[in-house]
Order: structure tokens, then C-alpha cells, then sequence
């Protein structure tokens, strides 16, 4: 029977994996950052070209009804794949987050948010474009993405508020929504493998995410204990800052 391992020994382990975990979210996301730009440089280009291409074949086409219902027909189709191929960009890599900065990004993905699952989103950001590495851009990003997430999978809500809070000290996300919340005797969201893996990476850098439930505030008639929706909260202390 091997002995168990000693503390020094589990503490440097512990402190390798979160290493080895950093470094692969860190080429996770580079690897699909250059995806998203080949997929919009080479494929992208190849499909604008394309369509050029068959509006002027279109306009060289006998007065041909049929002829011409099947370049309307191509057309449409060529929209559709031009349309995926932006959708599937976008899904892997946000680059409004790099070229527009991050105020920006999130007000369309909470908007785009909101139209598609037809509930109201609100969104509150700080007047000036906050101030932090692109690494605490990303995290916060990712963390806005899962949190989202989690509430069209889970939480039935019909209204959801992001709100962005930045100092000099740290910069801070809260998602909250009024739905059903976490409930008792389930696995809490935080254990979902996106909210992990983006807890962990905020534990990288030397930050926090948590994910509560919202007591109900003493409705008439409401059952002891019972809630009212979820806020997922992330905290990234900022390099310099006092205690980061």
C-alpha cells in the first residue's frame, strides 16, 4: 500500500495544475482567436468574392425566368453561409473585444442576448472604457458568456442585469437574473464545467467568481427560504493593486 502523498507534495502539484490550466486556457484562447481571423480573412474573403462573382453572371443571363429564379435561389444560399460563417467567428472569438474595446462587446452580446431569448437584459457599464490587462478583458468576457449561458439553460428567468464595475483597485461583474435560482439538493451552476473552468481563471488571477442564490424578499405568502433568481458575481483584482 504507497504511503499518501505529503503535504509539500500535494501543494506542488496543486500549484503545477493550475500552471498547466492557465497555459491551456491561455493557448485555448489564442487558438481560437487565429481560427476566427483565418475563417474572416481567407473564407470570408473567398465568400464576398463569390457573390460578386454572381451578381455580375446574373446580370449576363438571358431574360430566362427559371435562369434567373436559380441565381436568386444561389444567392440566397450564399447569404446564409456568409451569415453562419460571421455567427461561428463571432462564437469563437469576440473580436469587438479587441477592436472596440470592452464596453462595446458587451453591450451587443447582452443585447443580442435579450432578442434572442426574449426576455429583457439590461446592461449597466461605466461611462469610460475600463482600464485592465486584455488577460482580466477576456476572463471578464468569459465570465459574462457562461453566466449568460447558465440562465437560458437553468434559470427560467424573464429578466437578467449585467452590470460592470471598475476602479483602481479591481474590476467587477455581476449577472443577476429573477429566475428560479440555484435549487437544494441539485449540483450548485459553479460546478458546470464553463463556470469552473472560468472560476479557475479567475483564481489565476488572483480573483474570485461565486454564483448565489436571491433570497425572496419577504413576499406575502412566499415560503420560507425560498428564492428569487441567481447574481453570479467575479471580482479581478488589478496588477498593483493593494492585496492583488
Amino acid at each position: 500500500m504507497s504511503a499518501a502523498p505529503n503535504e509539500p507534495q500535494s501543494a506542488l502539484r496543486a500549484a503545477e495544475l493550475e500552471e498547466l490550466l492557465a497555459y491551456l486556457n491561455t493557448s485555448w484562447d489564442e487558438e481560437r482567436r487565429s481560427l476566427s481571423r483565418q475563417m474572416h480573412d481567407s473564407l470570408g474573403s473567398s465568400l464576398t468574392a463569390l457573390t460578386m462573382h454572381l451578381g455580375l453572371l446574373a446580370s449576363k443571363l438571358p431574360p430566362d425566368q427559371p435562369l434567373h429564379d436559380r441565381v436568386a435561389q444561389m444567392k440566397k444560399l450564399l447569404h446564409t453561409i456568409i451569415e453562419t460563417n460571421r455567427a461561428m467567428q463571432h462564437r469563437l472569438w469576440n473580436d469587438k473585444l479587441e477592436f472596440l474595446g470592452l464596453r462595446a462587446a458587451f453591450s451587443e452580446l447582452v443585447a443580442e442576448f435579450g432578442a434572442t431569448h426574449q426576455l429583457e437584459a439590461r446592461c449597466s457599464l461605466p461611462e469610460d472604457e475600463p482600464v485592465c490587462p486584455r488577460g482580466h478583458a477576456v476572463v471578464v468576457l468569459r465570465a459574462l458568456e457562461e453566466g449568460l449561458r447558465n440562465v437560458a439553460k437553468h434559470a427560467q428567468a424573464r429578466s437578467v442585469e449585467v452590470v460592470v464595475d471598475d476602479n483602481d483597485e479591481a474590476i467587477m461583474l455581476t449577472v443577476k437574473d429573477d429566475g428560479v435560482g440555484p435549487q437544494a439538493g441539485t449540483a450548485p451552476a459553479s460546478a458546470t464545467h464553463g463556470l469552473r473552468a472560468v472560476r479557475e481563471r479567475a483564481a489565476w488571477l488572483g480573483g474570485t467568481l461565486t454564483l448565489a442564490a436571491i433570497p425572496q424578499s419577504g413576499a406575502h405568502g412566499s415560503a420560507a427560504g425560498a428564492v428569487h433568481g441567481a447574481v453570479l458575481t467575479l471580482v479581478l483584482p488589478k496588477p498593483g493593486a493593494a492585496g492583488a
